[in-house]
């Protein structure tokens, strides 16, 4: 069954120890990893946090910005990505999620050669790790500057043309779930389907990253999720909830809305966490 667990983004004023209790008291049986909380933390007792608690790092966000549009070198973003795969490993963490960078002025041919130059690097060294890499498509809505990959197509594209079996997808309902086209698309990017992240919107992404509690917003996360079981997704499942119209909300509300979405739209997977 499917590992159902809280990214880290959805409480990120808490630390490391407040995630993993009030994750775990509520059921869930993975986290995703926050790399700065993680190095707030510690590796090392993140490590033992983890098994005291019965959890596991569903994920680990992020690696890349590999085209220079967070202000990084080229080397420094693949070295970086190479720090993240050995924490990965550490964690046993069940895929390592990477950002391509923004266009940063360049045309898009030589920003795709920067990328597939970068992800054959690291792939080489996450075999060795045994890690798997998940590129993550970004909404240009509220993302250009991370990702100019922006859709499950040219996400295809770009592990087709790497070729690494280490290189996978990383699917977020709310960067791609308004797409019209998205249930089609499903069938074909499930054999390559690292991690889905749970995340809903009462418009396309504009601006900020705005997400609302689940299930509230236009993102037909039941249909998805009726969709990747009938495909046989088996695969780890976040919810990420973060943005100004859950601000306000106090975390154990998000938490609990959360464990009571998955209750009614996965009911067998969370039967099977909680045995």
């Amino acid at each position: 069954m499917n590992t159902l667990a809280i990214n880290q983004l959805s409480t990120l004023r808490w630390d490391m120890q407040d995630d993993a209790l009030a994750y775990a008291n509520r059921g869930f049986s993975g986290i995703g990893i926050y790399r700065p909380k993680l190095e707030d933390f510690g590796l090392d007792r993140t490590v033992e946090l983890l098994a005291e608690s019965s959890l596991s790092a569903t994920s680990l966000s992020w690696a890349g910005g590999f085209t220079g549009s967070d202000g990084r070198r080229f080397d420094e973003a693949v070295d970086d990505a190479m720090v993240a795969i050995r924490e990965a490993a550490n964690l046993r963490a069940g895929t390592l999620i990477v950002l391509a960078g923004g266009r940063n002025n360049h045309i898009r041919n030589h920003v795709r050669r920067t990328l597939l130059e970068a992800l054959r690097r690291v792939s080489c060294v996450a075999e060795e790790f045994g890690v798997t890499l998940s590129l993550e498509p970004i909404h240009p809505g509220c993302g250009y500057e991370w990702s100019f990959i922006n859709d499950l197509e040219s996400c295809l594209e770009i592990i087709d043309a790497v070729g690494s079996p280490n290189l996978g997808v990383t699917l977020d309902t709310y960067h791609v779930g308004m797409d019209d086209d998205i249930v089609r698309w499903l069938p074909d990017v499930i054999p390559h389907l690292r991690l889905v992240q749970l995340g809903d919107g009462h418009h396309c992404p504009l601006g900020e990253m705005n997400r609302c509690l689940l299930g509230e917003g236009n993102v037909p996360i039941a249909t998805l999720l009726q969709t990747l079981r009938m495909h046989n997704y088996r695969g780890p499942i976040e919810v990420e909830v973060i943005g100004e119209d859950v601000e306000t909300l106090q975390y154990d509300c998000i938490l609990d809305h959360a464990k009571g979405f998955l209750d009614r739209v996965l009911p067998d997977a969370t039967r099977a966490t909680l045995s």
